[in-house]
């Protein structure tokens, strides 16, 4: 039986409010993209997210007790997070360690067969950083977090800046002062400048702010402009 106005009204309500819950959550949790989460990280998300769907699917539990679910476990997971900081035993224990899979060219048919990669997931991970031969590569190592890092042996490396003796330009971060459209004021501070610098800019281009999709600035003055 599909639920009346007030019914609707309340799933809407409910879902409101779990959502700024979820997001509240994840963001004191302070982690990463799916693909960059420790197994326990991971287990804690989707552990959260369910929880959340509960008060949602059942209109006869009260909200806040899916709100008491998600803070109980944000708050163990806070507590975990701590101790694995001061442990090392519990850090290996909640996230795992390392485990290397080539180890000066060599490679380590153990470590492949307990971690359950195969070849061709391994060759894959490699054809991703742009090595085509195993045989290229001095170590890999799967980290925690289900990556791989990978270092070819010296000659199969690109040379850099100073081996080459070639002379580069120091990068600088860029500051997004508009976006969209939209000032980002700021950014605009930090940079030193005013509204009126920011103007006058934009003006010698014959541009206003609503014209700009993307204006990013340095401190050392070097502009990058998308228009609409």
């Amino acid at each position: 039986m599909l639920p009346g106005k007030g019914g609707i009204d309340l799933v809407l309500f409910r879902t409101a409010v779990l959502y700024s819950a979820l997001i509240g959550v994840l963001r004191l949790m302070g982690k990463r993209q799916v693909g960059q989460m420790e197994p326990s990280e991971f287990v804690v998300t989707m552990l959260i997210a369910n929880l959340a769907s509960i008060p949602i699917e059942d209109l006869q539990r009260p909200v806040w007790h899916g709100l008491a679910a998600m803070g109980l476990v944000l708050a163990a997971e806070r507590l975990v997070s701590w101790v694995c900081l001061k442990s090392i035993r519990l850090r290996r224990l909640f996230c795992g360690k390392p485990v290397i899979l080539i180890d000066n060219g060599v490679l380590l048919y153990d470590n492949l067969r307990r971690t359950r990669v195969n070849l061709d997931e391994l060759t894959g991970h490699l054809r991703e950083k742009g090595i085509l031969e195993v045989d290229q590569v001095q170590f890999a190592i799967l980290e925690t977090n289900g990556a791989l890092t990978v270092f070819p042996f010296p000659q199969h490396q690109p040379p850099t800046a100073a081996e080459t003796g070639v002379r580069v330009e120091e990068q600088e971060l860029p500051f997004t002062l508009i976006s969209d459209g939209r000032l980002l004021p700021e950014n605009l501070r930090l940079l030193g400048h005013d509204r009126a610098w920011l103007s006058r800019m934009l003006r010698s281009r014959g541009l206003t702010e609503q014209d700009v999709v993307l204006l990013t600035v340095t401190k050392g003055g070097k502009i990058s402009l998308l228009r609409r």
